[in-house]
């Protein structure tokens, strides 16, 4: 246990202190310091893609599935399956605590996050585009961090590996950070069944281990389970929270100026100031939308598409759909709440207060429904990442599959009866050494994707000239 405690603190423990006018402090995390770093590298690098390429994300979004086809997953779906993962109870239980510590301001630094973090999330997962293997269980390709940091080792060091010791180191951290979620998700959704509907744990924990064993055990069930789970759930949190925002247009402005003015420091938020409003806002989205972890390029690498660079644009507003969309989504449900900081509400209390306000005991019961669907997605999408690490590791065979997936269904029922925060901890600690062993690498291979988005961007230039052409073609020939 010290050795865990030791070594979260070593990665999630303020490793500087800045002070602040007002006797107030700014600690700044290892992992903080990282991944604002890079992502403000790769966003000067790609020239701020998240506000120029918006409207080519879009376009991508929409465009048809490229390819043969078979097995292999389309854009749009690789874009479902990530979403799946990063939102989940970041999004819910992450942005309370942002609000609760930090503060309405703390919603405009997860807001500047997660234009930030867009950047890393274009570059590692065009990088598994560009690095991806066929997968010979499943069909179509696999992919992810670990393939990429082999194949810049194997460039290092100009020779052939069978294995490279930091792919290796990632691909372990990735595994044992998805078994600890897979608990943290099992807790979280029997806590809210039992507050709502009164059910006893143990049978949300069978129910929910069931219906995840029924899909994960399946070969193909997980990206079309997911391609019905996503959207719905989704949809029905953002319009949910349209209805709460129209019903309360009137506060709206003063909510606004009130996650600018604390963003600042113009109004002092709760514990500790200008310090804690930063912070808890980049930390809660940093790790929300999981930009730079290397999470989400195990998915990005699994879809077949005629660009490696659309791949990259796809998760890119995967990010803004996370932080820009459903964390606001909570924290306007929060905040258009008069006086809820006032309460002394933490936690999902403060969340399912809210919505009791909002809408009365459906409010209470559709927050309940919303953090299990949130919850259920994460763990098909992360059991889905897992596969091209366990490939990576043991190689492509049905049984080493079978057995993480054992471990992870067993890690479930285990969270719905008992939190055990030494998971929770490790679980921390495989996020954090997946994301130092992830930016290692990408820093020194962005030129990979930066070039791809280069000849990207020529040819949708080259397109548009040729559609523009054949406008003017076929108008002269119609006067």
């Amino acid at each position: 246990m010290k050795i865990i405690s030791f070594i979260y603190n070593l990665f999630w423990g303020d490793l500087i202190s800045i002070p602040l006018p007002g006797g107030n402090r700014l600690g700044l995390s290892f992992l903080v310091i990282i991944l604002v770093l890079a992502g403000l590298y790769f966003t000067v690098r790609t020239k701020f893609l998240p506000g120029r390429l918006f409207p080519e994300m879009l376009h991508v979004t929409v465009e048809k599935k490229n390819g043969k086809g078979g097995s292999a997953i389309s854009g749009l779906q690789s874009l479902i399956v990530s979403t799946a993962t990063r939102v989940g109870m970041g999004n819910l239980v992450g942005v309370v605590a942002a609000v609760s510590v930090g503060g309405a301001g703390a919603v405009f630094w997860m807001w500047i996050t997660a234009l930030i973090g867009s950047s890393s999330a274009f570059i590692e997962a065009t990088l598994a585009q560009l690095h991806k293997r066929r997968d010979p269980l499943y069909g179509g390709y696999h992919g992810g961090p670990a393939y990429y940091i082999h194949d810049f080792a194997e460039h290092k060091r100009k020779k052939r590996l069978k294995r490279s010791v930091v792919a290796v180191l990632f691909a372990i951290s990735g595994l044992i950070c998805w078994c600890g979620i897979s608990q943290v998700i099992s807790n979280s959704v029997t806590d809210a069944f039992h507050n709502a509907f009164d059910i006893k744990p143990i049978i949300t924990t069978c129910v929910l281990v069931a219906l995840a064993a029924l899909i994960v055990l399946r070969k193909k069930a997980t990206v079309k389970v997911l391609d019905v789970i996503v959207p719905i759930m989704a949809g029905a949190y953002f319009i949910i929270t349209l209805f709460i925002i129209f019903k309360n247009v009137t506060l709206l402005p003063g909510v606004l100026e009130q996650i600018v003015s604390e963003a600042f420091g113009v109004r002092q938020a709760v514990a500790g100031g200008f310090g804690a409003v930063l912070m808890n806002g980049v930390k809660r989205g940093l790790f929300s939308n999981e930009a730079g972890s290397g999470s989400a390029p195990c998915a990005a690498a699994a879809a077949e598409t005629d660009h490696p660079a659309k791949i990259g644009l796809l998760q890119a507003l995967g990010v803004f759909i996370d932080t820009i969309v459903i964390c606001s989504c909570t924290a306007f449900i929060i905040l258009l709440v008069p006086g809820i900081g006032e309460q002394g509400l933490e936690g999902m209390a403060l969340l399912q207060g809210a919505m009791e306000h909002h809408l009365g005991r459906f409010g209470v019961v559709f927050m309940a429904i919303t953090l299990a669907l949130f919850s259920f997605s994460t763990f098909l999408g992360v059991l889905y990442y897992a596969r091209s690490n366990v490939a990576y590791l043991f190689g492509s065979n049905h049984l080493s599959q079978l057995i993480y997936k054992l471990v992870a269904l067993a890690m479930l029922f285990i969270g719905g009866l008992a939190s055990y925060t030494f998971v929770w901890d490790l679980g921390d600690i495989g996020i954090a050494l997946m994301t130092v062993f992830n930016l290692l690498v990408i820093v020194p291979m962005a030129k990979e994707a930066l070039e791809c988005l280069k000849d990207y961007e020529m040819r949708r230039k080259a397109e548009r000239a040729e559609a523009r052409a054949s406008k003017m073609q076929s108008k002269g020939r119609n006067n």
